[in-house]
């Protein structure tokens, strides 16, 4: 029973981050149909910036609002540049441009940085351990599921109280019709990216803090876990991507702990497999959006 408990913290830890990322692209998705590859590459910046932080010395409190503030420019900086010239393209244009991006940023990070993984510093308390009833969980994995639920319940307030949060929920619901309204293309699609970028930076600082390194192909992993757990919950559906992402890492942990060693080479395909029976009986996903058609601005 503690191995399982034990587990489950895992699970929670790591579903968490794989809910941000698909929630980012989830974001982007309901309200532009794209799938942004380059998603990957927020996380990486972010993690960059938590690195040369701690190599000038300034407080790993000082630099995870800092590598926040980064991830997020520069999504608001990807959709000025990149995408809002091709918004009104095909949808292949637009999915082509993000690996475009994807590809531009991880050469630069491997020409002006480096092509190896670095170290990153981190706070001695994030390598410690607490116990709770004989239960013991590591710090990090503590940080990562309270921060998850902060950013989750800080989100649907903003979804639901703020005023650009309701007009984006609007744009992902019926775009033509929220334009109709007065609300402006611009304004609510740099918003998403925002969102996105923040959400990306959120999960970059917990990868980080469980792995102490960061890497130019740091982000390509986790988020192509996370638009598996997009599909899983309901591609455009923000609810569903939480669940699918949630649901991704319980997989992962349990298929881990659980399964008889003389399998745990197809841990993968089985996870794979456990995925597709799950959309075979959801084919929209968990909870699939109200609308799966998103119009392009």
């Amino acid at each position: 029973m503690e191995l399982f408990l034990q587990q489950t913290v895992n699970a929670f830890a790591l579903g968490g981050t794989y809910a941000l990322l698909a929630l980012g692209l989830a974001v982007v998705f309901s309200i532009m149909g794209l799938i942004n590859f380059a998603h990957g590459e927020l996380m990486t910046i972010a993690g960059y910036v938590l690195m040369y932080c701690g190599l000038a010395g300034i407080s790993f409190v000082f630099a995870v609002p800092l590598a926040l503030l980064a991830s997020t420019f520069a999504a608001v900086l990807m959709e000025r540049v990149a995408f809002r010239p091709v918004r009104n393209s095909s949808g292949a244009t637009m999915l082509v441009t993000s690996f475009a991006v994807a590809m531009i940023l991880q050469v630069i990070f491997q020409n002006f940085i480096s092509v190896r993984s670095q170290p990153v510093l981190l706070p001695e308390a994030l390598s410690g351990s607490i116990t709770i009833g004989g239960l013991v969980i590591g710090v990090n994995k503590l940080v990562a599921i309270i921060s998850t639920v902060i950013m989750l319940i800080f989100l649907d307030r903003f979804l639901s109280k703020q005023k650009y949060g309701i007009a984006m929920r609007a744009a992902a619901e019926d775009f033509a019709v929220a334009r109709l309204m007065g609300i402006r293309a611009n304004t609510v699609i740099a918003g998403a990216f925002a969102i996105s970028g923040l959400l990306a930076g959120v999960a970059a600082i917990l990868w980080v803090s469980q792995r102490a390194s960061v890497d130019p192909l740091m982000g390509f992993t986790p988020v192509l876990k996370a638009f598996i757990a997009a599909i899983l919950g309901g591609l455009g559906s923000l609810r569903g991507a939480v669940a699918g992402g949630f649901l991704l890492g319980f997989i992962e942990i349990y298929l881990a702990a659980f399964l008889p060693p003389a399998l745990q080479e197809f841990r993968d395909p089985i996870g794979l497999g456990l995925v597709v029976l799950v959309l075979l009986m959801r084919p929209n996903g968990l909870l699939p959006a109200a609308s799966l058609k998103a119009e392009k601005v």
